[in-house]
């Protein structure tokens, strides 16, 4: 199975895309304990015992043959299946947070047990499925197929925080290992996962690992922090996981211990993934097919690498699958960012791109040699993910190991940290060749071009610029010849912008990747910008004729 086929059902829902939430029960029925199985002790440390155990057998698949009347669902009747507030996991604490569970449906028939932790007792306790817990009106399920068919289990779980303000969920998480959160403005954006197996390897099929567990732990009167534990099981490897989740006022962070227990060996194991989209941007306006000026959910791939250097690699909607590896020792922080959240650069009243968050991996410990990866895959529009990145440890990955990971992912607007350096504010590219403020023309060589123009601010860029501090560039693009290098200064955007024209010197289209950060008085004073350019066809290669020539 391919990964836009695991994708589809999940990124068609409206309520995983941040839009309007599945309708509530209008009148909630007296509060319930929905926890009802028999208490049994719980802690981390069996989680992982049990984790390890699991490994050491074969593995065995839990996913089950829904019904017709749940396996026939469309998104719009999926999503229309509502949840009993009145029977949210801890409706009963009237504190600021709350769970809901998803329904089994459509492609979504892994079943996920969870289960309801007494942080006093430790003693955990099943939440069975029941058909009560949801309201079917607007979702045109045939209940009577529901009878007989025993505990189907839940697809995941969704978080709300100030539930009596608001129906709009915080976290989600839903679908194999993947899950979301948002920041202040309510928007879902990309995605994390639990792990990722094999995600482009030659000869290896992809897995998708599933959570199949949680337990959650009760949290304390008005607390916005709450603990959740998870099982993961797939062919490859089982899991343990210990999430603890920090609902704040303008962002969710979450704390994450990991333990990997592998049953075979992985060629490629992906620490920390997360999956995103990019259709088209300020380096692609060529692919935005509708009238909207950008869409994304992310804009660039930003590293903290273990020597100190920042990276700002833009994304790319490639005309074929581009797989990039980025080389670290002990890396100091990642993600894949949205900078612009400026509405009228995207012009879109549904998907909400300016509102959408960033997401910011930061390792705890020492993580040792590996390499970040990145998967770029060509997309025709903005309904599926295309762009998926994760930590690859560099040792191999045999089964009978214990790999252990400790990070925290920041889903906030802008990562909570930035170099002290200038930073990339956007890449641009578009027709070369000639000066700018002209067009190309009668008077001009007709030499195809490429103009390519990268603006960086902040740092202390208007320091030099009042000061008459040279800056210089350090450009290295190893394929094609560079003309007419400029370098000014912006007055509206405080900073410089680096443009060039970029002259092809062969019929190859391979891509080539672009380097190029400024440097005063001797010293780095910016980001390193790493730009993957795909030279356009030779056919292609012509300027549109000139009205005076017609």
């Amino acid at each position: 199975m391919d990964r836009r086929s695991v994708l589809k059902s999940a990124i068609a829902l409206a309520a995983w895309y941040g839009l309007p939430s599945a309708p509530l029960f209008a009148a909630a029925r007296a509060t319930s304990d929905i926890a009802d199985g028999e208490a049994s002790s719980f802690s981390f440390e069996w989680l992982q015992g049990f984790a390890r155990e699991l490994a050491a057998k074969a593995y065995q698949s839990t996913v089950e043959q829904l019904p017709p009347t749940l396996a026939n669902l469309t998104p719009q009747k999926y999503n229309a299946i509502g949840y009993d507030p009145a029977h949210s996991l801890w409706n009963s604490m009237n504190g600021p947070l709350d769970i809901q569970f998803f329904h089994v449906g459509m492609g979504f028939n892994q079943p996920v047990r969870m289960y309801s932790i007494d942080p006093q007792t430790q003693q955990a306790k099943e939440i069975h499925f029941r058909p009560d817990l949801f309201d079917y009106s607007r979702a045109d399920v045939d209940v009577s197929q529901l009878e007989g068919q025993g505990d189907l289990g839940f697809a995941g779980f969704r978080v709300f925080k100030e539930p009596s303000l608001t129906e709009r969920d915080i976290v989600s998480f839903l679908g194999a290992s993947y899950f979301r959160a948002v920041d202040d403005t309510y928007q879902y954006g990309l995605s994390a996962r639990g792990v990722t197996v094999n995600t482009y390897s030659d000869g290896k099929t992809e897995e998708f690992p599933a959570f199949t567990r949680f337990w959650f732990e009760t949290p304390k009167p008005g607390a916005t922090t709450f603990t959740a534990y998870a099982l993961l099981d797939a062919p490859s490897l089982a899991g343990a996981y210990r999430f603890v989740i920090h609902c704040e006022d303008e962002r969710v962070v979450m704390d994450i211990d990991k333990h990997l227990y592998p049953r075979k060996s992985i060629a490629q194991l992906g620490i920390t993934p997360m999956t995103s989209m990019f259709s088209c941007g300020t380096q692609q306006r060529d692919m935005c097919l509708t009238f909207h000026p950008q869409i994304h959910d992310s804009d660039r791939l930003s590293m903290w690498l273990g020597n100190g250097e920042w990276v700002c690699r833009p994304l790319n909607n490639p005309p074929r699958v581009q797989f990039n590896t980025f080389g670290d020792d002990n890396p100091r922080g990642f993600g894949l960012l949205q900078t612009d959240h400026d509405f009228s650069h995207y012009e879109d009243i549904v998907a909400n791109y300016h509102k959408r968050p960033s997401l910011w991996v930061e390792p705890k410990g020492q993580w040792g040699k590996g390499e970040i990866q990145m998967l770029e895959i060509p997309t025709t529009g903005e309904t599926m993910d295309n762009v998926v990145a994760f930590w690859k440890p560099e040792k191999a990955i045999e089964p009978g190991q214990e790999l252990n990971y400790g990070y925290k992912l920041y889903w906030s607007a802008q990562p909570p940290v930035k170099p002290d350096l200038a930073r990339v504010r956007k890449t641009f590219t578009g027709i070369g060749g000639f000066p700018e403020g002209w067009a190309p023309g009668e008077h001009y060589p007709k030499v195809w071009a490429k103009r390519i123009a990268v603006d960086f601010t902040g740092g202390e860029l208007k320091h030099f610029y009042d000061n008459g501090i040279d800056i210089k560039t350090q450009l290295d693009v190893p394929e094609g010849d560079v003309k007419q290098l400029d370098i000014l200064w912006i007055e509206e955007i405080q900073g410089f912008r680096i443009q060039f024209d970029w002259y092809p010197t062969s019929d190859s289209t391979d891509p080539i990747n672009m380097r190029l950060n400024l440097s005063a008085d001797g010293n780095t004073v910016s980001e390193t910008w790493l730009f993957q350019y795909f030279p356009t066809p030779p056919d292609e290669r012509e300027y549109p004729a000139h009205p005076a020539a017609v």
